[in-house]
């Protein structure tokens, strides 16, 4: 057990640490300016305390002087140094508060860009398990602002541990017995605030899945995407009553484990209060027994006063660097996840172009959360300038081959290779260069229609004239030039002045964007499905003469769309079950195989 908190110990230090490289890195110069402000501001308490004294006493000592006129402007010069040291902390802490907000707002950029990079470094396994979706709400929720908050936790440490230093050394010049009293005084207030952290985080933590649950239900009342259903089946009350059952039910944890350390912290503070005014009695008794002047008085009391403000800040300074470490383990959580499908150590090079093309030996594949295999067994081959359609019902295994050919996941078993290299030879950014693909559930950029095309080769200039080629070549020429600005236009409804197109024009565009990259393999899936036959047509007519040596793979359930194959594979359960060459001529019993369902 003793060893297993030690190392506990240890991990929470490195992640402080990982904590405070990460605002390092977001401004270095501000860090440096934050540190210089907090050591000036740690020694200003005690000089106020001292200045206050002299000005107490030298108003006592007026009182019984013969020169009263040469007293008070003693007092007064002292005044007027109090003051300027009243007008230098205001002048400290604007300038803090300047860098402080500078440094929040720096670091929140730069952990939401730590974030965005870790996502898009993630294989597609995981957007497909609800655990991960948990992991990424949890580090999307701490990650932009816990960094800040320890770092300040940290000079909020150092700055009371200065000021509290000066006070305790002033007081213990008073007696000794007054330190003592100042620490115990500020324990139970600490000790109920660690207490009542590690609650709270292991709340949010099990409440992840609720949080998640009222985001997922705003985010369909609120959105485009669901508005034309929850209008036509009058799904607004339903959905609207759900978020506020939910939203109800974690506002209620919360509010109850607030006023439980509520209660608890009241405890604590009571006790420090009788320890604050016992103390002024017994400062007050010496200054009555005349050991002391009014104005050592008015300054011990005030030096305890503040220096148990200190040490309550310092000590909740430390509670709350525990709090936001305990949180913190969420973002690192997410930070330590690592790909599956990853780059070998010393890669091959992508044959350029292909000579033999794509081999599928014997693959089979599962999803972690499935109970059978998804891919079984399955051996195919596809040659450069080869057109292959995929055939079969839903979920016979047709996307998940295509996602294997793009390597976005490898088979468990088998392998594919490309010009006899296996895929996970190549580094995965070198692959899917040589990689165009539109999904059937193709995304929907509300950018440009230039920017929309354009984005499928982001690695070139933005060519007008590219752009243009790729556009004709899906047939949306015609349908960018009659927008109000042309490839200009903004698509979609999200942004002013933006156009919104149907779903075959949407199909399009994003068929253009697998135009555009210059790849050496196409994957199409459903393509044209939201497209008229004459338009389909036209399209597959150029499609061939457009590959120029390139493969394709086509997953289809339309009859015109698999005739254009060279070869037909129809797939059911994870096997190929039948497959035909030349797809002009394949038998009816081929291309019927896969399309009756």
């Amino acid at each position: 057990m003793k060893i297993k908190s030690i190392s506990q110990k240890i991990k929470q230090t490195i992640q402080l640490d990982r904590a405070v490289r990460f605002v390092w890195r977001a401004g270095p110069g501000r860090a440096m300016v934050s540190l210089g402000l907090v050591c000036i501001q740690g020694v200003v308490p005690l000089l106020t305390l001292y200045l206050i004294k002299l000005i107490i006493d030298a108003v006592t000592f007026s009182l019984s002087a013969v020169d009263k006129a040469a007293a008070f402007e003693h007092v007064l010069l002292l005044i007027a140094l109090a003051g300027a040291v009243a007008l230098l902390n205001a002048l400290l802490q604007m300038l803090a508060g300047l860098v402080k907000e500078g440094q929040s707002l720096a670091v929140a950029d730069y952990m939401h860009n730590i974030l965005h990079a870790k996502s898009v470094d993630m294989d597609l396994e995981y957007y497909e398990n609800p655990k991960y979706f948990d992991t990424l709400h949890r580090a999307q929720k701490e990650g932009p602002f816990r960094p800040n908050r320890i770092v300040g936790g940290l000079v909020g440490v150092v700055r009371s541990g200065i000021s509290l230093m000066a006070m305790v050394g002033l007081l213990f010049a008073f007696h000794w017995s007054i330190a003592i009293i100042l620490f115990a005084a500020a324990l139970p207030g600490v000790l109920v605030k660690i207490k009542y952290s590690e609650k709270l985080f292991h709340w949010q933590r099990n409440r992840t899945q609720l949080e998640r649950k009222t985001a997922y239900y705003n985010w369909m009342l609120t959105g485009d995407q669901y508005a034309k259903e929850i209008r036509l089946f009058g799904l607004g009350g339903l959905f609207i009553k759900r978020f506020s059952t939910l939203r109800t039910q974690l506002r209620r944890e919360k509010l109850d484990l607030v006023r439980r350390r509520g209660y608890a912290d009241l405890l604590a503070q009571a006790g420090a209060v009788l320890a604050v005014f016992g103390s002024f009695g017994l400062i007050a008794y010496r200054a009555v027994q005349g050991m002391i002047t009014l104005g050592d008085m008015v300054m011990y009391f005030q030096a305890f006063q503040r220096g148990l403000g200190f040490l309550k800040e310092m000590l909740g300074a430390l509670a709350g660097l525990y709090e936001d470490n305990l949180f913190l383990s969420n973002l690192f959580e997410f930070l330590d996840l690592s790909p599956r499908v990853k780059d070998p150590i010393q890669p091959d090079a992508v044959p350029k172009p292909m000579q033999k093309g794509l081999n599928v030996e014997s693959v089979d594949f599962q999803y972690p959360a499935a109970t059978r295999k998804a891919i079984d067994g399955i051996s195919l081959s596809i040659d450069p300038g080869q057109v292959v359609a995929l055939v079969g019902e839903n979920g016979s295994g047709k996307t998940t081959l295509v996602k294997l050919l793009c390597r976005l996941y490898d088979p468990i078993a088998g392998r594919i290779t490309m010009d006899d290299i296996d895929l996970r030879r190549f580094e995965k950014a070198a692959l899917h260069r040589e990689i165009s693909v539109i999904f059937q559930d193709y995304a929907k950029y509300h950018l440009t229609a230039r920017e929309n095309i354009w984005l499928g080769n982001v690695e070139t200039p933005s060519d007008p004239a590219g752009i243009a080629r790729a556009a004709k070549r899906a047939g949306a020429h015609d349908l960018i030039s009659g927008l109000p600005k042309g490839y200009e236009t903004v698509l979609g409804r999200w942004f002013e002045e933006g156009s919104e197109l149907s779903i075959g024009e949407w199909q399009k565009i994003a068929l253009a964007r697998a135009f555009m990259r210059p790849a050496q393999l196409i994957v199409l899936d459903e393509p044209t499905s939201s497209m008229d036959a004459k338009t389909e047509y036209e399209i597959f007519t150029r499609f061939k003469e457009l590959l120029q040596g390139r493969a394709a793979v086509i997953i289809s359930h339309r009859f015109s769309t698999v005739r254009m194959a060279d070869r037909i594979i129809v797939l059911d359960q994870g096997r190929i079950t039948e497959s035909g060459s030349d797809g002009k001529n394949a038998g009816p019993a081929v291309i019927t195989a896969g399309l009756q369902h």
